[in-house]
């Protein structure tokens, strides 16, 4: 018996470690529910933790860059920079404004559609989400591994291991998280300094060297021109390849979607948060800004100083162009150094995934219903995240090219529905002059998601393995969460007060009315009925409750409770909710909290199959409205001598 108590107390450690900040994640009423005050850090901060990501595909871009497009490379690597800073970036900032809750461009699109639609939609969205933000913890990882094997200091015995090393290093990141999200958001700043200082050094050098040898200038335009023609062919082709750089638009839906930890100004409210919208901004800004710089100088150097032979796989430039440079240029010593700092940065990329699916994952799916209620506390999610991510990594052998194509589809369509969500926005505005640049700006990157997906159509794939199985989860999960009480807060206007308070000091009872006329004989003929198969005194003192059946898709609600006279004789409590048996039993325990009297309701059993009315609640809120209020307050009030009753005939 004490081993059992001990294993007990243990069991109950664990849960109330991993549940910790379940207690600090509110139940959202809407959107926006903010994260603890104590998570706020200064924008450029928070840009560190969302760049880890962006920056670090300095890492492997410019040797993909002059993979895909040889000597076009820094044309088209222009191209992808003024995609960025032309399309992207005002497209996010957009984002921030309309959306500064941490919801991301998802939101924007949910505003636009309702019922179950709408929640398929954002299932898909989610799915899409999912592939980027997991690929981007494991093919950061899996790339990591690959600086790690490439370095002439490394271990020969441990190269071959790279499953193995992987793995790890998704370990690593899942505990920094499990530790704690501020530790996160230190270990990003650090990396973030270190990395640019050095791919400063490496790329200054790299510009010298290019200045001081015009030669190696020459034999690049040449080979330009003579490859590909007139200027006009060669941006034609750039924009050709143009959908296979896209990894270097990673970033932003993280940017947008970690908003909430970005510390706005004292006057801040969550309906007005003017400042955390302004450091957001800036945010994107200056990372887009930065990187774009970077892009340009490495491309060209790379381009320019490296071998195009040496870009082929298996060569020594190929997914580590920069890397290759500091070697070649400043050194072993130094070129570890650099090695280590890629590596570092590459590991943490999966930070800004990481952070982005702990903040998105609790604002949709527990509220729609399609998440266990233990999915607003971020360590049972961390560890649903590192486990995913361990999957994909044994699935694709953490192979960095396997996992490119979803990566980049993923990051496409959230950039598309984004540069979507906007043009819709503006023009629901009147916004004529933003709604047509905001769309070109959406044909773009349709045109760039389409042919990505031509090219590698794996990332749909991969993409549909996770939305199938979100879609499944969900479902069951709404299923299994069916009974809950659903309802969030319960408010009585003051006819509906005065009704309640009026019955206090005696029986209350409630009969459960599904409108139709509304007319004088409608009321007094259901009455009738329902003394007559209930056997209550004639001069009972009754309300009738009418609930209107709002969106049934949605999960949780609040309910404003309006009191009423129907022909100046019967009260009526009238009220709408996505449920009818869950408006009703919030309805039941407001009353007997208030009354500090149990209520009766009165209902007619509902006509048809009960298989075919349990599949009519949980479609569309009605259905076997008797047994499920029931059952729902039989889970909510465990004692049965504090359970409203519930009666039907």
């Amino acid at each position: 018996m004490e081993v059992d108590r001990r294993a007990g107390r243990r069991t109950d450690r664990v849960r109330r470690w991993l549940l910790a900040d379940a207690s600090e994640r509110p139940v959202p009423q809407g959107l926006h529910a903010r994260p603890p005050a104590q998570r706020n850090h200064p924008w450029w901060k928070v840009m560190c933790l969302t760049g880890v990501d962006y920056f670090s595909t300095l890492g492997y871009q410019p040797g993909i860059a002059a993979l895909a497009a040889g000597a076009l490379s820094p044309v088209a690597t222009l191209v992808l920079v003024l995609v960025t800073v032309l399309g992207a970036l005002p497209v996010y900032r957009r984002v921030a404004v309309d959306s500064p809750h941490g919801e991301g461009s998802i939101a924007m699109l949910v505003r636009l559609l309702s019922y179950w639609p709408g929640k398929l939609f954002v299932l898909v969205l989610l799915g899409f989400a999912a592939t980027d933000f997991i690929i981007t913890i494991t093919l950061s990882a899996a790339d990591a591994t690959a600086h790690l094997d490439e370095n002439p200091f490394w271990p020969s015995g441990l190269k071959g291991h790279e499953v193995l090393l992987t793995l790890l290093l998704v370990a690593l990141l899942g505990a920094v998280f499990l530790k704690g999200f501020g530790e996160a958001v230190g270990i990003a700043v650090v990396l973030v300094a270190v990395y640019l200082t050095l791919n400063a050094v490496v790329i200054v050098d790299a510009l010298w060297r290019v200045v001081t040898h015009p030669s190696a200038v020459g034999d690049w335009t040449t080979a330009l021109t003579t490859g590909h023609g007139d200027p006009l062919m060669v941006v034609a082709l750039s924009l050709l390849v143009f959908p296979k750089l896209a990894l270097g638009l990673s970033g932003f839906e993280t940017g947008v979607a970690v908003m909430p930890h970005i510390r706005g100004d004292p006057q801040d409210s969550e309906d007005r948060p003017l400042g955390r919208i302004r450091g957001a901004r800036r945010l994107l800004t200056t990372a887009a800004a930065t990187m774009s710089v970077f892009l340009i100088t490495s491309s060209v150097t790379t381009t320019v100083l490296i071998p195009p032979e040496a870009f082929q796989p298996g060569g020594p430039a190929n997914g580590r162009a920069l890397a290759y440079l500091a070697h070649e240029n400043l050194g072993q010593v130094f070129g570890t150094a650099y090695d280590l700092s890629t590596i570092g940065i590459l590991w943490f990329a999966g930070a800004s995934a990481m952070a982005g699916l702990l903040n998105l994952v609790p604002r949709y799916l527990p509220r729609y219903g399609m998440a266990p209620a233990w999915a607003r506390a971020v360590r049972p999610l961390v560890l649903v995240f590192t486990g995913v991510a361990f999957l994909i990594t044994i699935i694709f052998r953490a192979s960095v090219d396997a996992q490119g194509g979803a990566y980049a589809t993923g990051v496409l369509v959230l950039i598309t529905s984004a540069s979507t969500a906007v043009t819709l926005a503006a023009r629901r505005r009147g916004q004529r002059g933003r709604m047509i640049a905001f769309g070109i700006i959406a044909v773009v990157f349709v045109y760039t998601t389409a042919a990505n997906v031509v090219q590698r159509p794996d990332g749909v794939k991969i993409a549909a393995c996770f939305i199938g199985a979100m879609i499944l989860v969900s479902a069951l999960s709404r299923v299994l969460r069916a009974f809950e009480l659903r309802v969030d807060r319960v408010e009585l206007d003051p006819l509906a007060t005065a009704f309640v308070a009026e019955r206090a000091g005696r029986r209350i009872r409630l009969i459960a009315h599904e409108p139709g006329r509304r007319d004088l004989a409608e009321y007094r003929d259901k009455l009738a009925q329902t003394m007559a198969d209930n056997d209550f005194p004639d001069d009972s003192d009754v309300v009738f409750v009418e609930v209107h059946v709002t969106d049934p898709s949605d999960f949780e609600t609040g309910l404003l409770v309006r009191g009423s006279v129907a022909h100046d004789h019967f009260p009526v409590l009238s009220l709408a909710s996505s449920s009818v048996p869950n408006a009703l039993a919030a309805l039941l325990l407001e009353i007997r909290d208030r009354s500090r009297r149990r209520p009766h309701i009165y209902f007619e059993w509902t006509e048809g199959g009960p298989a075919r009315n349990v599949l009519r609640y949980l479609a569309f809120g009605q259905g076997e409205i008797a047994s499920v209020t029931r059952e729902i307050l039989r889970r909510q009030e465990p004692d049965p001598t504090r359970r409203p009753h519930v009666h039907a005939g």
